[in-house]
């Protein structure tokens, strides 16, 4: 081997911290995931990790029977939504990233956290997007005025740090870490680098004080997190905040908790005093109408442990260009609507290649799971075929491409709250298990015993 050959070999790669990807030298932007400057060294060579030698430890190992849970007990926050989402509430020491359009509401969710969480402890809140003066309007708007609770308009991280040791704090939120810099580190506010610092010195101070973080965080067109995907790793909760700005409606979703569950959703309606939790939000996703119409079917989404009545709407009418069909859809997966499409047409005998279909959700919902597929299709069938569907009648199911209907989970509880919402009848798969008294459920096993089990007779 050459000289030159194993000081090749010795240096040091370069990873993306977007996506992974390894290279041997330093690139501006990333050839796999095209994006600036994620390019950093990946960390020491192999060579120098071989000479590193035991040191001293911060704590003694211990058995695992003998470690102190008080410390990762959650406090609730006073929003009962959002300790759903959360696992009952803010842990101690736990860094939060909140994630989510433009205007969605973010901010007057988490000065109305901050409020309530004041009324117990101090609370400080740091805004660089806003002036203080646009904060306190917005606070004495929606009720959240408290002695302690704690205002301050900074963008540089340390007289962010120096405002966390004047008031100590148990709940701090940074709005948004986008807008934090520190003139220690390259780059401007917002960059790949700079994020990257500013959140792992917020999760330091986090860390060492007991402090409850959360940690408002930009979106992509795409509508994921903007910032190194490091973020994501660093802190221990990721939430998505997502809602239409035509509609009340705002969802908290649950994409990462080290604390508790991951899937959950918390549902809140947005208006003009504020932003206040849904506990029953079932009746959102429902039209209000007198008399049956054609082109509609209910379903039962789970969002998390939720069960969510949604009902799906269908439109199919005649169209001006035959050779290609208009496909509109709204709140749902139009993936998923143009394989049910398929289907219903190849399996269930419903003309509709040569129709314009227009498909979407009542009240802001996105419905993507598959066992919202049998309603969609007999939604469609309806409006294909002008007539409407028995009006206390549930559809739950997911569909094959050879037209069978397969099982979906917890069929049980999605029946249960519809029995409560006063729907009577159900359309089920096979084999679903136990179902609930009050639904008169029938099993079908394919499109066909579906569409002929709601035809009138």
């Amino acid at each position: 081997m050459t000289k030159a050959a194993g000081k090749s070999r010795e240096r040091t790669p370069f990873r993306c911290v977007e996506c992974g990807l390894s290279v041997p030298k330093w690139v501006g932007r990333c050839p796999e995931c095209q994006t600036w400057g994620s390019v950093q060294e990946a960390g020491a060579p192999a060579a120098a990790l071989r000479t590193v030698t035991a040191g001293p430890v911060s704590a003694p190992a211990r058995p695992i029977g003998e470690v102190d849970v008080a410390a990762a007990s959650a406090r609730p926050t006073g929003v009962a939504e959002l300790d759903r989402v959360l696992g009952g509430g803010m842990v101690p020491g736990a860094v939060v990233l909140l994630a989510g359009e433009p205007g969605v509401g973010k901010s007057t969710l988490l000065l109305e956290v901050a409020g309530q969480y004041a009324a117990a402890g101090s609370a400080l809140y740091l805004t660089g997007e806003e002036s203080a003066a646009q904060v306190r309007l917005r606070a004495e708007r929606i009720g959240a005025l408290h002695p302690r609770l704690f205002l301050a308009a900074e963008t540089d991280l340390a007289a962010v740090l120096g405002h966390i040791d004047a008031v100590s704090p148990g709940l701090l939120v940074v709005d948004s870490v986008q807008t934090i810099g520190s003139p220690a580190v390259e780059g401007t506010a917002g960059g790949v680098t700079q994020v990257r610092a500013v959140t792992a010195a917020l999760i330091a101070v986090a860390k060492e004080r007991g402090i409850a973080t959360i940690l408002v965080g930009h979106v992509t067109k795409e509508g994921s997190i903007a910032g190194p995907r490091v973020l994501e790793h660093l802190v221990d909760v990721v939430l998505h905040f997502e809602g239409d700005r035509h509609s009340t409606l705002r969802l908290v979703r649950g994409v990462k908790n080290r604390f508790g569950p991951a899937d959950e959703v918390g549902c809140f309606e947005l208006h003009d005093g504020g932003i206040s939790g849904l506990p029953d939000p079932s009746g959102l996703f429902l039209s209000r109408r007198t008399d049956p119409v054609p082109g509609t079917c209910v379903t039962v989404a789970v969002e998390g442990k939720r069960p969510l009545l949604a009902e799906v709407q269908a439109l199919v009418a005649g169209t001006s260009a035959a050779q290609f069909p208009r496909r509109a859809v709204s709140g749902l997966d139009s993936s998923r609507v143009a394989m049910v499409l398929a289907v219903l047409q190849r399996r269930g005998g419903v003309r509709i290649g040569d129709q314009d279909v227009y498909c979407a959700t009542v009240g802001g919902v996105r419905v993507t799971e598959p066992a919202a597929d049998l309603a969609l299709a007999l939604a469609v069938a309806s409006a294909a075929r002008d007539t409407a569907l028995p009006p206390d009648l549930v559809a739950v199911g997911e569909l094959g491409l050879s037209g069978e209907l397969r099982r979906v989970a917890g069929v049980g509880r999605r029946l249960t709250e519809a029995a409560r919402l006063g729907f009577t009848r159900a359309l089920v798969p096979p084999d679903c298990g136990p179902l609930p008294a009050g639904v008169r459920a029938t099993e079908v096993t394919d499109l066909g015993a579906a569409l002929s089990a709601v035809r009138p007779r």
